[in-house]
């Protein structure tokens, strides 16, 4: 299926105003059905979830459809999705949870290539139960992660191995299964960043590996919230420190005080609306996604290819650090002399909304000794050709 790009982005309001939107990594655009959901929601009835009232039985189906969704989403079963309000506070909350199964002298392995959020939880965890760090280091001439340094930091004593299944900077997207495979074969636990994969790719969890897999919907078209999926069994066996009267059953036992009712609905609605991109499509809902999800992996891509061929044309004015063979439509570059937030500006007035910053990479931007800040060109499903041309021209104009 060729995307109607233009039926497409006539779902979303803010392209009204003519911007050209390069900063999904850092959240996409809302479509209109997104918001209608949400807002529906939140007029009702509803009350707190229940089975007597109308209002009541609102509340529980929208909780019901979200799980639903996220499990089609993910591949997971449904009683595997856990709603948090971002992705970083449901690592730092299973951080707490794994850890409490830690003892001195167990190791964890952690990765240059993540986003801080799948990083500090665990150093500070660690630091806290007496915890030794591992890590996973990148090789600076291909911007992959180095499986031989891997290999090195696991032993019997490894517990958890953290790792992104795509850089939210320089898209680098490693061998997730294959590092799960080596984690597993010691015994540890695997727990996927999925924030920057998710907006791009059908997740299975399963296939990929992953123990603990965690994604945020407004990365692809949805509400600001987090969502994490993981066996039911899994889940089963970690024991959270909560309220006594609030369910101890899973998943609810890990999502503490009323659910926002309104951005469930709002994140299904986002799963429901990426599933219906081909009016024309049969099947199951996931059938649907992964029908969608590959028309859209094919459009980004030839975006990305356009837009890095303009980049490479600019010459020596321009360094590209996304390297890796396999990786997301997400270019992180340096411009030669020039500050990068100024190059960000210098877009804004020109109507292209294009990031300058870290994007808390610490460790990426530490280990490969980027400048900070650098530009970010991120692609998502509404942006077209026209939007690349007037990215590249604005640059060359500013350099």
């Amino acid at each position: 299926m060729a995307i109607d790009l233009t039926a497409l982005r006539a779902h979303f309001p803010s392209l009204d105003t003519g911007l050209a939107f390069f900063d999904g990594p850092g959240g996409t655009q809302t479509p209109r059905p997104v918001a209608d959901a949400i807002a529906a929601t939140l007029t009702g009835p509803l009350s707190n979830r229940g089975t007597v009232s109308p209002s009541e039985l609102n509340a529980e189906r929208a909780v019901a459809d979200f799980r639903a969704a996220y499990a089609d989403l993910l591949h997971v079963p449904a009683n595997g999705i856990v709603h948090g309000r971002s992705a970083t506070q449901l690592i730092y909350d299973f951080s707490r949870h794994l850890a409490k199964g830690w003892r001195a002298g167990d190791e964890i392995v952690v990765s240059r290539l993540d986003h801080d959020a799948n990083v500090r939880p665990w150093l500070q965890a660690a630091e806290r139960a007496g915890v030794t760090v591992r890590w996973i280091e990148i090789d600076a001439e291909t911007t992959e992660l180095d499986l031989d340094s891997y290999e090195r930091a696991l032993s019997p004593r490894t517990r958890l191995v953290a790792v992104t299944a795509a850089s939210n900077v320089l898209g680098t997207k490693p061998p997730v299964r294959r590092i799960a495979d080596l984690a597993h074969e010691v015994g540890a636990l695997v727990y996927v960043d999925g924030v920057h994969y998710a907006a791009h790719h059908l997740v299975d969890v399963p296939a990929l590996g992953a123990d603990l897999f965690v994604c945020s919907p407004y990365k692809f078209l949805g509400p600001h919230c987090g969502v994490l999926a993981a066996a039911p069994g899994l889940l089963e066996t970690l024991r959270p420190d909560k309220l006594l009267p609030s369910p101890d059953t899973v998943p609810e036992r890990f999502e503490f005080g009323t659910l926002p009712y309104e951005t469930l609905a709002g994140a299904t609605a986002a799963v429901d609306f990426l599933a219906a991109l081909d009016p024309g499509a049969a099947g199951t809902r996931r059938e649907r996604l992964a029908h969608a999800l590959d028309s859209l992996h094919e459009h980004e891509r030839v975006l990305r290819t356009r837009l890095e061929e303009g980049l490479h044309a600019l010459g020596d004015a321009v360094t590209l650090h996304s390297k890796a063979a396999d990786r997301t439509p997400t270019l992180l570059m340096t411009l030669d002399g020039r500050d990068a937030r100024e190059a960000q500006a210098h877009l804004a007035a020109r109507g292209v909304v294009a990031p300058a910053g870290s994007f808390y990479a610490y460790e990426p931007f530490a280990a490969l000794k980027l400048e900070d800040p650098a530009l970010r060109a991120g692609l998502a499903p509404y942006n077209t050709t026209d939007d690349v041309d007037r990215f590249l021209d604005g640059l060359a104009a500013f350099l």
